[in-house]
């Protein structure tokens, strides 16, 4: 089954590069990998907020942590590039802003399994220029699926 997913990954990596969305995979890859690259400590305090050609912005949530990293920027390169497997980044942007909880409170409600609206337009975003009906569909629902199981794995 693994290399079935392999090859479909690949495939369908092809597909998008060959429709001009290879940037908005790039995109997609670090901020699917963010934690396992950085680990869960910075994650915990920096998030990424967009990859514009080779270059990515994250979101810091204190000054102390924005000076921390950026120290840390030429490490933190080498580490979302090695996970990634390629150069995908060359430099970092950081900024000042409130980075999303990954802890729990005991008090909070089940998970539920619905994305909200901003996710909603990110995968829209991700996927509006691919011509193909079938093959947007079929991109929006993996790229969908990975957002809730990443969504509801933070939440328990």
């Amino acid at each position: 089954m693994g290399r079935k997913l392999d090859r479909l990954s690949y495939t369908l990596g092809s597909l998008l590069k060959a429709r001009g969305l290879g940037g908005r995979l790039s995109e997609y890859r670090v901020f699917g990998q963010w934690e396992k690259a950085v680990g869960p400590a910075i994650a915990r305090h920096a998030q990424p907020q967009a990859l514009r050609g080779k270059k990515l912005t994250l979101i810091v949530d204190s000054p102390a942590w924005m000076q921390q990293l950026s120290l840390l920027k030429p490490e933190i390169v080498e580490k979302v590039n090695r996970t990634l497997g390629k150069e995908t980044i060359k430099d970092i942007t950081l900024r000042l802003g409130e980075v999303e909880s990954r802890d729990r409170p005991a008090e909070e409600p089940p998970v539920r399994k619905v994305l909200d609206s901003e996710e909603r337009e990110k995968i829209e975003d991700y996927t509006r220029a691919i011509g193909d009906a079938d093959t947007r569909e079929a991109v929006r629902r993996v790229i969908e699926k990975d957002f809730l199981s990443r969504k509801n794995a933070r939440k328990e």
